[in-house]
Order: C-alpha cells, then sequence, then structure tokens
C-alpha cells in the first residue's frame, strides 16, 4: 500500500484539478476525487501491475462525475465557486478573462466539460477520450464542437485561441 500512497500524494494535486474542471465546485471535487482513489486504492494491486494508473483514475473520475451527472440532471444548472487553492492563479493571469471562462465553463454540461478537460486539460487523443468516457469517437466530436461552440458563443473575445481548428 505504500506504493499507492506515493502515487496518490504525487498525483493528487493533478487529479485535484481535474476534478474541479469536471464538477466547477470545490467541495464536489474534493468528494469526486476522494471516491476517485478510493477505488484506485481498492484496485491498487491490478490497476499497479497493468502499469497504468494515471489513465484508470482518470476514467474513474470521469465516470464518476458523469454517474453524479445523471442523477442530479433536473436540478438546476451548476456555479462555480472559487477556484481551488490548488488551482492557484496563473501567473499575469487577467481576473476578467478568468471570469468569464469560469461562467462559460458553468454553462456546459457535466459530459462537455469532461470531454474539454481530456482532450486540452490532458491533452488525450479523441479515441482516448472516448475510451475513458465510455462513448463513441463521434459523440466525442460532436459533444466537444457543441461545448467549444457554446464558449465561444458565451465568451467570443476570451475564446478565439481556445482550441484551434476545432469545431
Amino acid at each position: 500500500m505504500e506504493e499507492f500512497e506515493q502515487w496518490a500524494h504525487a498525483r493528487s494535486g493533478a487529479l485535484a484539478r481535474s476534478a474541479y474542471l469536471l464538477t466547477g465546485d470545490r467541495h464536489l471535487a474534493e468528494d469526486l476525487l476522494q471516491e476517485t482513489l478510493t477505488r484506485v486504492a481498492q484496485r491498487w494491486r491490478k490497476v499497479s501491475r497493468q502499469g497504468a494508473p494515471d489513465a484508470y483514475a482518470r476514467t474513474v473520475m470521469h465516470h464518476l462525475a458523469i454517474d453524479v451527472w445523471r442523477r442530479r440532471r433536473s436540478r438546476p444548472a451548476e456555479v462555480l465557486g472559487a477556484p481551488t487553492p490548488e488551482l492557484g492563479a496563473p501567473e499575469g493571469g487577467d481576473v476578467e478573462r478568468r471570469l468569464v471562462l469560469r461562467h462559460a465553463l458553468a454553462g456546459l454540461t457535466v459530459r462537455q466539460r469532461a470531454v474539454l478537460s481530456l482532450r486540452f486539460y490532458e491533452d488525450l487523443t479523441e479515441v482516448e477520450t472516448a475510451r475513458v468516457l465510455g462513448c463513441s469517437v463521434s459523440t466525442v466530436k460532436s459533444t466537444a464542437r457543441e461545448a467549444l461552440a457554446r464558449l465561444r458563443a458565451t465568451a467570443p473575445e476570451h475564446l478565439a485561441e481556445f482550441a484551434p481548428g476545432e469545431g
């Protein structure tokens, strides 16, 4: 279990940022991270033998986020809160731009945020993203296209350079 603890300590920051991107809420992100780490720990021997604990953790996290979204689908849209301390502010970051982007991301569904975070934050291919989310490549493409269109409509002046060539 020491190996798992070392891995979890090394990867918790990146996983926390991914969880925040998926949930848009610090407390929900903490819950998502905790549940993800619990599930990875439960299968650590097999996951570590296969040599892909990061990929397994991403898959678990995104599936859990989508499951929560499905259960809460009938509730009003989520509102993103203050950024978590682990995320910090980008150096030289423009406060107005960050607020606009946060607001724009709040208007996306969890699946749309999952696709964008995997494609552009985690830098996965469409095939890898589809595998993580358990959907088809065409679903990834259409979801990314719709999410980017929504982001561009919400904040066109701040997103002109976002995902060039997509959409």
